[in-house]
């Protein structure tokens, strides 16, 4: 499991889940698929700001669980989501 932040906020969060290509956009972990999660827009969507803030979870913040997919394909995926729009 990683857990960083996107520039541009809330916007560059939604914008590089949705680039991705290899990962799937869920929310559980513990597949041997690699997930990515966006939590603001997800797990913790129904808080306000400063819930989120006590949750410890920005709205730039992406949430990554690493499978079985060769290396140099997830590596591909991200740098490529990570260079979108």
């Amino acid at each position: 499991m990683s857990t960083f932040g996107v520039q541009d906020g809330l916007a560059g969060g939604t914008r590089f889940i949705d680039a991705l290509q290899l990962f799937t956009r869920l929310v559980n972990i513990g597949d041997a698929k690699s997930l990515a999660c966006h939590p603001a827009t997800t797990t913790h969507r129904q808080l306000n700001p400063d819930e989120l803030k006590a949750a410890r979870v920005s709205v730039d913040m992406v949430r990554l669980s690493i499978g079985i997919e060769h290396i140099d394909d997830l590596i591909a995926d991200l740098a490529q989501a990570l260079n979108a729009g």
